[in-house]
């Protein structure tokens, strides 16, 4: 018996771990149109942590402040287009005007540095590529910092899921509304588009130039949770001033 307890606690730890990691990967079932991951902020352990910096604002974004923050925000927003420098390239998206909560969002998180250092954590070949979350700290901790919200959806302003749409996926949490994960995108590369999002989720910008980078990136080999065999990172985004 004494030799069978450490083999017993050695199974334990290891199906305690690939629990972890399916739970990290949670999808929806492939169906005949694939459909939207929601944003499970699911973190791997296998990448290494960059250091964390400390914001040094007071202010957080909640359920109660963020559509009044970003109502302010966008008043006098000049601004409507972003490029992401990948690990694969970059390109540049331009985000609609039409679509205020969803546009201001993206370049808010931006300018405060949330994307730089996340990664493109799912791939589904010829339909989207989805970014911005990370399996280090430091995103957790960017996270924690500026808030804890989500946007209400804004899918009647006429635009489709065409190829090269950046929208945005819901939530998992608790969510019969589909309400929006502020944090995440996902590109469709489908063509000429993946027309089933349309009413579901909010298409919120475009890529106008480098999508060749974006199909790159859906190219790439995916393991069964459709994570990309080896990372590929948002080295930096920035708002073309």
């Amino acid at each position: 018996m004494s030799a069978f307890k450490p083999f017993f606690s050695l199974l334990l730890i290891a199906l305690a771990c690939l629990g972890c990691r399916e739970q990290s990967n949670e999808k929806l079932p492939k169906a005949e149109h694939p459909e939207i991951a929601a944003d499970s902020q699911g973190i791997r352990s296998d990448s290494p942590e960059a250091p964390v910096e400390k914001d040094t604002t007071s202010f957080v974004l909640t359920e109660d402040n963020a559509i009044d923050f970003f109502f302010n925000y966008q008043k006098d927003l000049k601004v409507n287009q972003v490029r992401l420098q990948t690990s694969m390239g970059s390109f540049t998206v331009q985000l609609y005007d039409n679509v205020p909560y969803h546009k201001s969002n993206f370049i808010y998180l931006t300018r405060k540095g949330y994307f730089n250092n996340t990664m493109f954590h799912r791939v589904v070949p010829n339909f989207i590529i989805q970014g911005g979350n990370a399996d280090n700290q430091q995103t957790a901790q960017k996270r924690k910092e500026i808030g804890r919200y989500l946007l209400p959806p804004d899918t009647r302003k006429g635009h489709k899921h065409h190829r090269g749409t950046i929208s945005m996926p819901s939530s998992e949490i608790d969510n019969p509304h589909m309400l929006a994960s502020p944090f995440e995108f996902f590109i469709v590369v489908t063509d000429p588009g993946s027309y089933h999002l349309d009413g579901n989720y909010t298409a919120f910008g475009k890529v106008i130039e480098g999508m060749d980078v974006v199909d790159r990136i859906n190219q790439v080999p995916i393991d069964d949770g459709e994570w990309p065999m080896k990372n590929i990172y948002i080295e930096k985004a920035e708002v073309l001033e």
